[in-house]
C-alpha cells in the first residue's frame, strides 16, 4: 500500500487528535494561519467535494426508505433550532452581534465532516451522512430567508445575493464529485474511503489554521471578548447537541446521540466563505470561535458515547 494511503487513513483514525491539535497550532502561529486564510473558500469546496464521495447512493435510499425521519431530523436542525435560538438569546437579553450570530449558527447545516466525526466516536456515520447532505444542499434555500428576512438579522448582504453564493459553493462541489464519481467508479471509491476519511481530517485542519487569523492579536487584545465568545460557542454547540438528543431520544439512544452530534456541529465554514467582508467582524470572529467546541467535541465527547453506550 503506498505510504500516503497508509498516512491517509492513519489521520482518519486520529482524527480526534489531529482536530484537537489543529486549532491550537493554528491560534498560536499567526503566519500559519494567515497563509491559510486566503484559501479557506478553496479548502471548503474541495472538503465538501471528498464528503460527497463518500455518500453511498444505497445509504442514502435506505434512509430515505424513512422519509419522515429525515424530514424531521433536517426540519429541526434548519427551521427549528434558529427559533429556539432567537428565542434564548431574546430571554437572555443576548441582543446585537454575538446574539444574531448564536441564530445565524443555529440555522446553518450540519458540519460537512460530521460523518467522519460520528465515525471517529462510534455513532451512526450513515445517518450523519444523508442529514448532512441534505441540509447542505438545503441550506442556501433555509438560512437566508430565516436569518435576513423572519429575524431581520443584517449580514451586509441581500437575501437573493446570499442564497446565490451559498448554491455556488454547494452545488459546484456536488457536481465535480458527481463527475469523479463517474470516473473512478463505486467500488475504487469504497476500496479508498479510509484515506478519504483522511484527506477530510486534513482539509478540516487546515480550514481550522485559516479561520484562526486573527485570532492571538484579538485574544491578546480584549481577552475577555474572545474568552466570552468562546463560551457561548460551546453553549451553542453543546446546548443543541442536549437538546436535539432528548427530542429524538425515542427513536433510539445511537440515533438520538447521533442527531445531537449533528445539531451541536454546525458548517459555519459555508458562511465564512460566502458572507462580504462588510458583515460585522464580530460576527464572524465568532464564526471562528465556534471552530473550537467543532474540533474538540469528537475528543472530548468519545468517552461520554463510551460510558453510556450508543447501542
Amino acid at each position: 500500500m503506498a505510504p500516503i494511503l497508509v498516512f491517509l487513513g492513519w489521520s482518519a483514525r486520529s482524527g480526534g487528535l489531529l482536530l484537537g491539535v489543529g486549532i491550537f497550532v493554528g491560534l498560536l502561529v499567526p503566519p500559519l494561519a494567515a497563509v491559510f486564510r486566503d484559501v479557506v473558500t478553496v479548502t471548503v469546496a474541495t472538503l465538501m467535494t471528498l464528503v460527497l464521495l463518500r455518500v453511498d447512493p444505497v445509504q442514502v435510499l435506505g434512509y430515505l426508505r424513512r422519509p419522515m425521519l429525515v424530514v424531521a431530523l433536517c426540519g429541526f436542525l434548519l427551521l427549528v433550532s434558529p427559533v429556539i435560538a432567537f428565542g434564548v438569546a431574546w430571554a437572555t437579553g443576548l441582543d446585537g452581534p454575538l446574539g444574531a450570530a448564536l441564530v445565524i449558527m443555529a440555522a446553518g447545516c450540519a458540519a460537512t465532516s460530521s460523518p467522519a466525526f460520528a465515525r471517529m466516536v462510534g455513532l451512526d456515520g450513515e445517518v450523519s451522512l444523508v442529514v448532512a447532505v441534505i441540509t447542505t444542499l438545503l441550506v442556501p434555500f433555509t438560512a437566508p430567508p430565516i436569518a435576513l428576512g423572519l429575524l431581520g438579522i443584517d449580514l451586509s448582504i441581500s437575501v437573493a445575493a446570499l442564497m446565490g453564493r451559498l448554491c455556488l459553493v454547494v452545488l459546484l462541489p456536488l457536481a465535480v464529485s458527481i463527475v469523479i464519481r463517474r470516473i473512478a467508479g463505486q467500488e475504487r471509491l469504497r476500496a479508498f474511503g479510509p484515506a478519504v476519511d483522511g484527506a477530510v481530517v486534513w482539509m478540516v485542519v487546515l480550514y481550522g489554521f485559516g479561520v484562526m487569523d486573527g485570532m492571538l492579536a484579538l485574544l491578546l487584545a480584549d481577552p475577555a471578548w474572545v474568552i466570552g465568545g468562546v463560551t457561548l460557542a460551546f453553549a451553542g454547540n453543546f446546548g443543541l447537541n442536549i437538546l436535539t438528543a432528548a427530542v429524538f431520544a425515542g427513536q433510539g439512544r445511537r440515533l438520538a446521540l447521533s442527531a445531537g452530534l449533528l445539531s451541536g456541529n454546525r458548517n459555519m465554514a459555508l458562511f465564512l466563505a460566502v458572507l462580504p467582508t462588510t458583515t460585522d467582524a464580530r460576527i464572524l470572529l465568532f464564526f471562528a470561535l465556534c471552530q473550537f467546541p467543532l474540533f474538540l467535541s469528537p475528543a472530548m465527547l468519545r468517552p461520554l458515547y463510551r460510558r453510556i453506550g450508543t447501542s
